[in-house]
């Protein structure tokens, strides 16, 4: 019986963990700091409660909606952080987990600013966790500052802690053609997957020290957008240079709704807006570029990866494949 109980609650948490991001961005400002979670078949206002280490009894209204609003596919839900659910320091209870929030850092954004956003965090707490010190802090990366308590035994989001550990080594860049491409700079509500036969949820890219996981199965994807090639189309003034090879994707909750598609991809300035076209399907998006290829095994062979959204737009699923590039 113990076996089929153990078995049972390992199959319930993979299963959430198929839908859930393992990049989570808060969003908003003290006393209002949010996550940011798309709903997935199946999903309620008390499994995503669950999820989150919330009551369902905050959410709704955080969303100005009601317990009995439904909850369809691909919407997005606000998660509160509060003192229940978020912690700045490392301290857990028995059963708990702490998992890493990220800030994205803005252009002309000094340490001060983010720790008077996020509660008066102390800026050395933010160097610690994140093992840099704030005169290395440059817009495109992403530091943590907090983390998520959930119930180990409750939330798939619990097997994201371990990445406390592993989190950005981010030095000052010595080449200033790459001052913005550091493979630690590389994270916009985004991740990678980790080579399985089944699918598991995405872990950040934060450097070599993080495993990427690897989807080879296109028909994973199984959503279909389009955003006539998405918000970047206007900024897009490249076509001097070009690129071929084959694409990897990483999830993220950008783009579904915004059509706010991102890359990474070597030897490109972050910023850069590129266009990628699929050589099977023909279709083109335009892609953000956050920062480089992480520097590891699994990133062997790509020229590139984009968002899950951007390759729902081009038809081609979440496994390789070959692509034209132009920036």
């Amino acid at each position: 019986m113990k076996r089929l109980i153990a078995l049972l609650t390992a199959l319930f948490t993979t299963l959430l963990s198929w839908s859930q991001p393992s990049q989570l961005i808060v969003q908003g400002s003290t006393g209002k700091l949010f996550l940011e979670h798309v709903v997935s078949a199946k999903e309620n206002w008390y499994s995503i409660g669950r999820t989150y280490n919330i009551s369902p009894k905050e959410i709704a209204p955080f969303n100005r909606l009601t317990l009995k609003s439904p909850l369809e596919v691909g919407q997005s839900v606000k998660i509160p952080l509060t003192k229940e659910n978020f912690a700045q320091n490392t301290n857990k209870s028995s059963g708990e987990s702490l998992v890493p929030v990220y800030h994205i850092i803005q252009e002309k954004e000094w340490m001060y600013h983010i720790s008077t956003t996020y509660n008066k965090v102390p800026i050395d707490k933010l160097e610690k966790w994140n093992n840099i010190n704030k005169d290395q802090a440059k817009a495109g990366m992403q530091l943590i500052v907090g983390y998520l308590k959930v119930k180990t035994s409750q939330s798939a989001l619990a097997t994201l802690s371990s990445e406390r550990n592993t989190a950005f080594v981010q030095p000052a860049a010595k080449d200033p053609a790459k001052t913005t491409a550091s493979t630690n700079v590389v994270k916009e509500e985004v991740a990678t997957e980790k080579k399985s036969p089944t699918v598991h949820q995405e872990s950040p890219i934060t450097g070599s020290s993080v495993s990427v996981q690897e989807n080879n199965n296109a028909s994973l994807n199984t959503y279909s957008i389009n955003h006539a090639g998405g918000f970047f189309v206007g900024d897009f003034n490249g076509n001097s240079r070009s690129a071929t090879g084959q694409a990897g994707t990483f999830k993220s909750t950008s783009g579904w709704h915004d059509g706010k598609y991102y890359a990474l991809m070597n030897n490109v300035a972050v910023g850069t807006i590129i266009k990628v076209t699929s050589v099977s399907t023909s279709k083109s998006i335009y892609a953000k570029v956050l920062g480089q290829l992480p520097d590891m095994k699994e990133s062997m062979g790509l020229a590139i990866r984009i968002s899950n959204s951007a390759a729902a737009e081009l038809g081609t699923g979440e496994g390789k494949f070959p692509v034209d590039i132009k920036y």
